[in-house]
């Protein structure tokens, strides 16, 4: 982000300069008031469950509990997050993806099985935004881009401040076809073990 970083409330650039160190994981929880799909985001999320398990959840409801740790591994740089999603009346639903700058400065997620996003991060009005900018398959020695048509669509995801120790999350999926595809929603705050 460059000089953008000092326009982040100071919360939020507290919140993010503190990586965990291996061993000590930071830990979060919050309530989804928003937790929704279309039949189509359904469709793509029972499809591709075998591979990226719980990174599309083909289910809508609301007032959904949820867990996240965030936590880095000896040795490697990446950043780890962990997600339990505690739906009404269904199994848990368990979620990692992590988080790396390529050789090229890029900020990369990857959901599961290779498949990844580039993401462009900015700030606006204060606070912290998310946006993709393209899928891949990344392949260990060479990286194929995914078709945006092939893709669950374009993500977009907000972390706004609500005070020094909660903040709001908003992740949208839109595809370019399909239209709205995902949608979660919610309040978070840091849980001091």
């Amino acid at each position: 982000m460059g000089d953008k970083w000092s326009n982040l409330h100071p919360d939020i650039q507290k919140r993010f300069e503190k990586n965990p160190e291996p061993g000590a994981p930071l830990r979060y929880r919050g309530i989804l008031d928003e937790l929704s799909c279309s039949f189509a985001g359904k469709l793509l999320g029972f499809l591709t469950r075998p591979l990226i398990r719980g990174a599309l959840i083909p289910h809508s409801a609301t007032n959904v509990p949820v867990d996240i740790q965030v936590y880095a591994e000896p040795g490697d740089p990446a950043i780890y997050k962990h997600r339990i999603y505690h739906l009404p009346g269904r199994e848990l639903v368990e979620f990692t993806s992590f988080m790396r700058r390529s050789t090229r400065g890029e900020v990369l997620e990857y959901v599961g099985f290779g498949l990844g996003m580039k993401l462009l991060v900015f700030e606006k009005e204060g606070n912290l935004h998310f946006q993709s900018d393209g899928y891949f398959w990344d392949l260990g020695f060479v990286r194929i881009p995914v078709p945006g048509l092939l893709s669950p669509g374009k993500t977009y995801l907000m972390h706004i401040n609500e005070g020094a120790g909660r903040f709001r999350i908003r992740i949208d999926i839109d595809h370019v076809l399909l239209g709205p595809m995902f949608v979660q929603a919610g309040v978070f705050e840091e849980i001091q073990e």
